[in-house]
C-alpha cells in the first residue's frame, strides 16, 4: 500500500459514511486490504463470500452477470459503492492498473449500520436536552459488543424500543444509586462519570470494582429476581441511563439469555464448550461438574478478562437462578455464554429418567 487506510477514506464509502468518526475508528481494525497486479482478475483469484468489497485505489474493469460493463476508478464517486456485497459480485473483472481492494465482513457491518441508524432515529424523537448520542458510547454499545456474542442476534425491533426506553438521569458525586439489600428495580448504563461497587462483608464496606462510561450495572438482581448484592455509589458527577425492570426483561434479557437443555449442554461440552459453576467453592467442591471452572457469581465481573472470547461457556448453578444472572452478564460483554435451563436439578432429573 502507498498509504494506510484512514478514517477519511472510509468516510467516502457507502454505507460507512453514515457511521461518524467514532464508528469508523472502531471499524478500522476490521478492514483488510488486498493488492492485485495489473491484468489480474481479483474476483477469480480470491473468494469474497460474506464480504463487502470496495475499490480504493487503481482502475478496475468489471462485467456483471447481466452483461453490463463499467470501469471503476478508486476514489471517484462511482467507486464509493461496494464492488461486491450481498452475494453479488462481478462475473468477470480485470485490473487495468495495479489496484487495492478493501474488504469488511458483511454481517458485522450490517449490524453496526443497523444500530447506528436506529440510534440516530431514537435521538430524533427526544428533546435536545434529553438526547444521548449512542454512537459515541463505549462499553455495551461498542462495535465489538454489537458484533460478537448475543448482541449480534438482538432483534432490530428490540434495538429501537430499547434505545427509546432508556431514561436519562443526572447523578451527583457521592450519591448512592443502588443499595445492597434493596429490591432490584432498574438496570443502569453509565453515559458519563464514574462510580464504585462495594459490598458489606462482616460489617465492613469492601470496594469490589470501579465502573466508568459505557459500563452497565444492576442486571444481576433483575435477572435472578432477587435483592441487590452490592451498593453502587457515584465517585464523580455524571449522567446515567436507566431502564425499568419490565423493559429490561422484555427487550434485553429475553433475547440475550440463551438457554440450553441438559442434553444440548452435554453435546456442546463434548465439542469443546466449558462449564462455569457460579456457586460458592464449598458447593462446587461437593458436586461440581468435572472440568468446570468455578467462578462464584459475586466474583464474576472481576474474572471476565480471564475468559477466552473464542470459547463457548455453559453456566450453571443448583436451580438456574444465579447462573441466569451470570449468563446474562457474560453475554452482555460479548462472550459466548448459555444458561443450563433449570440448573443442576433439571439435568439430574433428566439423567435419572434415562436410567
Amino acid at each position: 500500500m502507498t498509504e494506510p487506510i484512514s478514517i477519511e477514506l472510509l468516510a467516502h464509502l457507502q454505507p460507512l459514511m453514515l457511521l461518524g468518526d467514532e464508528g469508523l475508528r472502531a471499524l478500522l481494525p476490521r478492514c483488510k486490504v488486498h493488492t492485485f497486479a495489473r491484468g489480474t482478475d481479483p474476483f477469480r483469484a480470491e473468494k469474497w463470500d460474506g464480504q463487502v468489497v470496495y475499490l480504493v485505489r487503481g482502475q478496475l474493469l468489471t462485467r456483471m452477470a447481466d452483461g453490463t460493463s463499467r470501469v471503476l476508478v478508486g476514489g471517484h464517486d462511482i467507486a464509493t459503492a461496494p464492488v461486491a456485497s450481498g452475494g453479488k459480485a462481478p462475473s468477470e473483472s480485470k485490473a487495468i492498473t495495479d489496484i487495492e481492494l478493501l474488504s469488511l465482513e458483511e454481517d458485522p457491518l450490517d449490524i453496526v449500520v443497523t444500530w447506528n441508524q436506529l440510534a440516530a432515529q431514537s435521538e430524533s424523537t427526544h428533546e435536545k436536552g434529553d438526547q444521548t448520542d449512542w454512537r459515541m458510547m463505549s462499553g455495551m454499545f461498542a462495535v465489538d459488543n454489537l458484533t460478537v456474542g448475543a448482541f449480534a442476534s438482538l432483534p432490530p425491533a428490540n434495538i429501537q424500543s430499547l434505545l427509546a426506553k432508556f431514561q436519562r438521569i443526572p447523578a451527583k458525586r457521592g450519591e448512592t444509586i443502588i443499595a445492597q439489600g434493596e429490591p432490584g428495580d432498574y438496570y443502569f448504563l453509565i453515559e458519563s462519570g464514574r462510580c464504585k461497587v462495594s459490598r458489606l462483608v462482616a460489617g465492613a464496606s469492601v470496594q469490589l470494582a470501579e465502573l466508568k462510561e459505557g459500563n452497565a450495572f444492576g442486571e444481576e438482581a433483575l435477572v435472578a429476581d432477587t435483592v441487590r448484592n452490592a451498593t453502587v455509589t457515584m465517585i464523580t458527577d455524571g449522567m446515567l441511563l436507566r431502564l425499568s425492570k419490565e423493559d429490561f426483561n422484555q427487550l434485553l434479557c429475553a433475547p440475550l439469555l440463551q438457554k440450553v437443555s441438559g442434553e444440548d449442554a452435554e453435546r456442546k461440552v463434548a465439542a469443546g464448550a466449558k462449564w462455569i459453576d457460579v456457586r460458592f467453592p464449598a458447593e462446587y467442591q461437593s458436586d461440581g461438574y468435572p472440568g468446570a471452572i468455578n467462578i462464584p457469581l459475586n466474583d464474576l465481573r472481576g474474572a471476565l478478562t480471564a475468559l477466552d472470547p473464542t470459547k463457548e461457556y455453559i453456566v450453571y448453578c443448583q436451580t438456574g437462578r444465579r447462573s441466569s444472572a451470570a449468563a446474562f452478564l457474560l453475554s452482555q460483554r460479548g462472550l459466548h455464554a448459555a444458561l443450563l435451563d433449570g440448573g443442576m436439578r433439571s439435568r439430574t432429573s433428566v439423567m435419572e429418567s434415562v436410567k
